[in-house]
């Protein structure tokens, strides 16, 4: 029983798992025509005028993971009030969104305390940007 749980173990570490450095790397330039990281770990997005609002806040998360691996943010995970204040998307339309989002799988929702946080899934991040990268060139 233990050699088919080592071999399914093998198995799953090496067809299945997803290293998150990897994926960051894998993508860095296609994310870097669309997002700037600050000092502070803030995200600039550079194509806020041809994206939607929830491009513009997966934008804006996958930025925080770059930000979060370059050692300029404590977390990738985002609070309402930071997408808010840093995207300029109001409250309403900001939930809106969020949950659109998480409908579409393309967010998850953390809770810490109070507080309720975003990110997206790793394996979500090339396809996010894949299809940015084609409405963008399509809207240029």
């Amino acid at each position: 029983m233990s050699e088919i749980k080592e071999e399914l173990k093998k198995k799953i570490l090496e067809e299945m798992m997803i290293d998150y450095a990897d994926e960051l790397a894998k993508n860095f330039n296609l994310a870097k025509q669309f997002i700037r990281i600050t000092k502070e770990g803030k995200v600039k997005v550079l194509v806020k005028d041809e994206v939607s609002d929830k491009e513009r806040i997966l934008l804006y998360l996958i930025g925080k993971m770059y930000a979060k691996e370059a050692g300029l943010a404590e977390a990738e995970e985002v609070e309402n009030k930071e997408l808010m204040e840093e995207l300029g998307i109001p409250e309403g339309s900001l939930f809106a969104r969020l949950k659109e989002l998480r409908d579409e799988n393309k967010i998850k929702q953390v809770r810490r305390g109070k507080n309720v946080l975003h990110t997206v899934p790793i394996k979500q991040i090339e396809e996010i940007l894949e299809a940015i990268d084609k409405k963008v060139r399509t809207v240029s």
